[in-house]
């Protein structure tokens, strides 16, 4: 592939979704705040910039992968990042941010002629290394068809498309990341409250998750904490949950079991 694709965020997650690109056949113009976290795609042959502008072609595409609301209107505002992009361009955002942050993202990009294409991930750095990512999707219909073989690219085997209003893929995602840290939350409680009494945690995972819970996201959280491997407290359930509550009020909308989610991951962080 000839097109030169331009990716902004390399974090934990952004740096095997760009290997992916790369791996691919694609070539990559990389830009990270801390520059050195750009060095295994250097020297995979990415070419990284100083500047965010510096890695949007005009009328190309570029990837976004940011840690909130905040990271990605900075991108977005930054000097040149729009007028460079210009007509046909399309940046393809996947950060977990609010729908409204989307949408007025959206609108900035259509009066430059450019569109936006939101794309969250459902994933960890291992499946994004896999290529096993789930990608909600929305936009136009004519970026999508043009992106969508970028986003199979970077690790996705299931692209699902949420239509043409910018705000429903990125809205799916907090739901979904809602629903992934309350399940955390119910399984952990129920598997302290099994061993507490005596019952091996893992027969009580083995039996729940061929019966009343044959979901894999049950069988990889509570065998992980059946096992004890769970991985350190982070501020990304914190942080999306408080999307999400703040998205239901906005619509009015009742928050109970969100507001006490949020609460409870705000208590395991302090």
């Amino acid at each position: 592939m000839s097109e030169m694709i331009g990716f902004i965020g390399l974090g934990n997650l952004g740096l095997p979704v760009a290997s992916n690109l790369l791996n691919a056949g694609y070539a990559l113009r990389v830009y990270n705040r801390t520059a050195s976290k750009a060095e295994p795609l250097v020297a995979e042959g990415a070419q990284q910039v100083n500047r965010p502008t510096d890695a949007v072609t005009t009328g190309g595409i570029v990837v976004t992968l940011l840690w909130d609301d905040a990271a990605l209107e900075s991108i977005v505002t930054s000097p040149g990042f729009l007028g460079q992009l210009g007509p046909d361009g399309i940046h393809i955002s996947m950060s977990t941010v609010m729908p409204e942050t989307a949408k007025k993202l959206a609108a900035m990009h259509a009066q430059h002629g450019s569109a936006y294409v939101e794309a969250p991930i459902f994933g960890r750095p291992e499946a994004a290394a896999a290529k096993k990512l789930w990608i909600p999707f929305a936009g136009s219909q004519q970026a999508k068809k043009r992106v969508q073989p970028l986003l199979k690219a970077m690790g996705g085997q299931g692209i699902f498309d949420f239509g043409e209003e910018v705000g429903a893929a990125t809205l799916v995602k907090l739901l979904g990341n809602f629903l992934l840290s309350s399940a955390s939350y119910s399984l952990r409680e129920a598997l302290t409250i099994s061993e507490k009494n005596g019952v091996d945690p893992k027969a009580v995972v083995d039996m729940l998750t061929q019966t009343l819970f044959p979901a894999p996201i049950y069988q990889s959280i509570g065998n992980r904490i059946a096992e004890k491997k769970e991985a350190n407290q982070s501020e990304i359930p914190l942080k999306d949950v408080g999307l999400l509550k703040k998205t239901a009020q906005q619509v009015e909308s009742p928050t109970p079991i969100s507001s006490l989610l949020h609460d409870l991951l705000r208590t395991d962080l302090e």
